[in-house]
């Protein structure tokens, strides 16, 4: 299936990435999935960023049909949704720890505990490791 985001792909990987997840918004619900254990919907609407309803629904369903995220309902509360990545969205794992060490050194404003970017940058595939393992214990 070709897409209007990838109709015209130059076969550049980057041209190629941006379409899928080529927004704050998306890379966001991705964050909090991947680091925050976020799962719900009502969960990334509290993330504290700011997001509204008609773009986090859209984000979510763009992640979905672009194979990043899997939505089912939930066994104990069967009105709710349960967001998870699915392993091209865990895949993005080196990319989102990279962008974190890199905003780590160079902006004033990052946020990232010291524990985490010590293990980071001393223990990369303990840290990757301890990641996965919770990613898929969901």
């Amino acid at each position: 299936m070709v897409d209007k985001k990838t109709k015209e792909w130059s076969g550049c990987p980057v041209r190629f990435g941006m379409s899928q997840f080529g927004d704050k918004w998306s890379f966001l619900i991705i964050r909090d999935l991947m680091f925050k254990g976020r799962k719900y919907y009502n969960e990334f609407l509290e993330s504290g960023e700011g997001i509204s309803t008609n773009i986090l629904a859209s984000r979510l369903a763009d992640l979905e049909e672009n194979g990043l995220v899997t939505k089912r309902q939930d066994t104990i509360k069967r009105s709710k949704y349960v967001y998870a990545l699915t392993e091209k969205g865990i895949a993005l794992m080196p990319m989102m720890l990279a962008m974190i060490d890199w905003a780590e050194k160079y902006d004033d404003k990052t946020e990232v505990p010291s524990d985490f970017i010590e293990e980071l940058r001393h223990q990369p595939e303990a840290l990757r490791q301890k990641l996965l393992k919770s990613l898929k214990s969901d």
